[in-house]
């Protein structure tokens, strides 16, 4: 098997990683071997971007002796505008980069950069006249080390976010500020030591603020990770579980689980220090962990752990019991009470037809009677309700008018006409009937509710009903009730 250079490097790199006991090995194979190297050959972009002369390289290019120390010194000073650092072998570089800048010196002949590493001293004094010229610096100067860690410990502490995220955005830093790249094993370590350290941090602060808050909650997390005698789950993994069943039982459940994480008080434990996204994700990491592998953690990060995740899964939990009411009032009360609504109105529809049918006959009938009166054909109300009852008789028109009149309430009430039924209100119903009894036992009352046998009925618009042709007032007559 033949392996490349980028290869050979990335290998060895491992190798030194884990010899330093590296916690972490988050760098992949391709992240070691192009780290501070050319990965292919640049883009037209790129070559624009990088690797163009201005005025001020090709006067720092002087009057250098032989092509060969023009182009090498213009090699080093794009190479590390490029990947950020000096290289070992100056012309370990793609070849069409060598050939883009010797066309821009006017060198025919690019080959002769091959004579530029025969000085071993000349490279190294060209590198050092570059970082000076340039205002390269150096990463062991001592401000510069302290100005990239306060950066890393911002970022690490800020955002959750992971190893090999954090090493890209401090080689990023480093080359915004034209600080030259250490090696990768070095700054390996310092990203691991810094992440460390922010987690450190925070299981602190969390810990140390749980007991502010509550002396005893560390121990009653702690004991959530026990299982109870005679269960098969620990007190955890019953707050983990969410209601699964739309029941009246389930919402007791339910209520339950948001009570009992509510006791814990852990949402009155003061975590403002820790920002939210670093509590989430460690409240994430605690729930994807078993009772067991937390139980193992060390102090303070098992508290710390916990006390996230019991936050978490207290807002959980009244989340999930305002869904389940939810649920439970959809498919329970609210969806029962349209289908009735529906239905009724489906089955209303036929006696609705029929009432509307002999209604607009009777009232083309007195239209027709009003009209052979204005012609004067004369006319008297005897002979009108002759007219109408060769239609219907006077109770069939009364009973279909309020049933004409419940179809059109119904329809307006929606819902509510399907939870109350399509008769009167059950209080004012029973004030009519009790007012109707006291009428009945007077008989000389001048608000009896007996009807004369050839008296018609007539619609009352205080009550939207039909009631008896009495002259007195219609305040306490009970509406026809609807017969099919």
């Amino acid at each position: 098997m033949i392996l490349t250079s980028s290869r050979v490097l990335a290998l060895s790199c491992r190798r030194r990683l884990r010899s330093g006991g590296m916690p972490l090995e988050f760098l992949s194979d391709a992240q070691v071997a192009g780290y501070g190297r050319f990965g292919g050959v640049p883009s037209q972009a790129d070559l624009e971007r990088f690797f163009v002369l201005d005025d001020t390289d090709r006067c720092r290019i002087g009057d250098r002796r032989g092509d060969h120390n023009r182009l090498g010194f213009v090699l080093q000073a794009t190479t590390v505008r490029y990947v950020g650092r000096f290289l070992e072998d100056p012309l370990d570089v793609p070849w069409p980069v060598v050939e883009y800048l010797a066309s821009q010196l006017g060198i025919v002949d690019a080959s002769c950069v091959k004579r530029y590493p025969d000085r071993v001293k000349t490279a190294y004094e060209h590198a050092w006249e570059i970082r000076d010229a340039y205002g390269f610096r150096v990463f062991e100067d001592e401000a510069v080390s302290l100005e990239f860690r306060r950066f890393l410990d911002g970022r690490a502490w800020t955002l959750e976010e992971g190893p090999a995220a954090l090493f890209e955005a401090g080689v990023g830093w480093l080359r915004r500020h034209l600080v030259l790249l250490p090696g990768v094993t070095v700054l390996t370590r310092l990203v691991n030591t810094v992440r460390d350290a922010a987690a450190d941090r925070m299981h602190t602060l969390l810990a140390a603020a749980a007991t502010i808050t509550d002396p005893m909650l560390p121990g009653r997390l702690r004991a959530a990770l026990r299982v109870p005698a005679g269960s098969r789950f620990s007190e955890l993994e019953q707050w983990r579980r969410s209601p699964t069943r739309v029941s009246g039982p389930g919402m007791v459940k339910a209520l339950d689980r948001a009570s009992e994480l509510a006791g814990l008080r852990a949402r009155e434990v003061d975590c403002s220090a820790v920002p939210a996204n670093r509590m989430a994700a460690l409240a994430r990491h605690g729930l994807v962990s078993s009772a067991t592998t937390l139980h193992g953690l060390a102090e303070p990060r098992r508290t710390a752990t916990l006390l996230a995740m019991a936050r978490h899964l207290d807002t959980v939990a009244i989340d999930d019991a305002l869904d389940l009411f939810a649920l439970l009032m959809t498919t329970r009360l609210i969806n029962p009470a349209r289908t009735a609504s529906n239905n009724a109105r489906l089955a209303s529809l036929p006696r609705l037809e029929r009432a509307s049918r002999t209604l607009a006959r009777v009232g083309r009938e007195l239209l027709h009677t009003l009209e052979r009166a204005d012609a004067g054909d004369g006319g008297d109300a005897t002979a009108v309700w002759a007219a109408v009852e060769t239609i219907a008789s006077r109770e069939q028109i009364a009973r279909r008018a309020h049933r004409a009149a419940v179809g059109r309430w119904a329809a307006r009430l929606g819902r509510r006409a399907a939870v109350r039924g399509p008769g009167p209100h059950p209080q004012r119903q029973a004030r009519h009937r009790s007012t109707s009894a006291t009428s009945a036992a007077s008989p000389g009352s001048t608000r009896s509710m007996t009807r004369s046998p050839g008296s018609a009925p007539r619609w009352c618009p205080a009550r939207r009903a039909t009631a008896c042709t009495s002259s007195t007032c219609c305040s306490t007559w009970t509406p026809v009730r609807s017969r099919t």
